[in-house]
């Protein structure tokens, strides 16, 4: 009976529906971002890092968060594997940043700056530091994209068998 009654509970808690945290309710709601992979930023208000500056590695839309590159590194154990001979270490790894604690470092003055959206002339979209009015051109990392892997076997049609008209009514 105690067993029962013990997975009964068990089986509740896995049921409930949990509410998302503010923080990612907050992050759902976003559909704009100022910040792209590959940009400068320098770390703002009350964080133990502020004043530092480095370039965006991956910004994680869902948790509205960001990491950047050199800044808020932390502790990583790396678990050893006597099979394959790795021992075992720590390594220091960057963490994740709130999105609001990071601003775009301005290209003409090199100090952290708001910027609002404009387009030019020609129609294009640009961003521009509030401060000194310059144009922040997005980075070309951002633009790159990754290469879709492919992987080709015996079963992938060959080039001259796609285009062969094999139906017959």
């Amino acid at each position: 009976m105690a067993t029962r009654h013990k997975l009964m509970q068990i089986l509740n808690k896995a049921s409930k529906r949990t509410k998302p945290s503010p923080q990612l309710r907050e992050a759902q709601k976003k559909s704009k971002w100022d910040i792209v992979r590959g940009d400068k930023v320098q770390v703002i208000g009350i964080h133990p890092e502020k004043g530092k500056q480095g370039i965006i590695k991956q910004v994680l839309r869902d948790r509205d968060r960001v990491i950047v590159e050199g800044v808020n590194l932390g502790p990583k154990h790396i678990k050893a594997d006597p099979a394959r001979g790795v021992k075992g270490r720590t390594v220091m790894k960057e963490r994740t940043i709130h999105y609001s604690k990071v601003n775009l470092v301005d290209p003409s003055t090199g100090k952290p700056t708001r910027i609002f959206k404009q387009y030019l002339d020609d129609g294009t979209k640009v961003r521009v530091a509030k401060k000194s009015g310059a144009i922040i051109p997005k980075p070309t990392v951002y633009l790159e994209r990754k290469p879709i892997p492919s992987l080709v076997s015996d079963k992938c049609s060959t080039d001259a068998n796609v285009w062969a008209q094999t139906y017959e009514p």
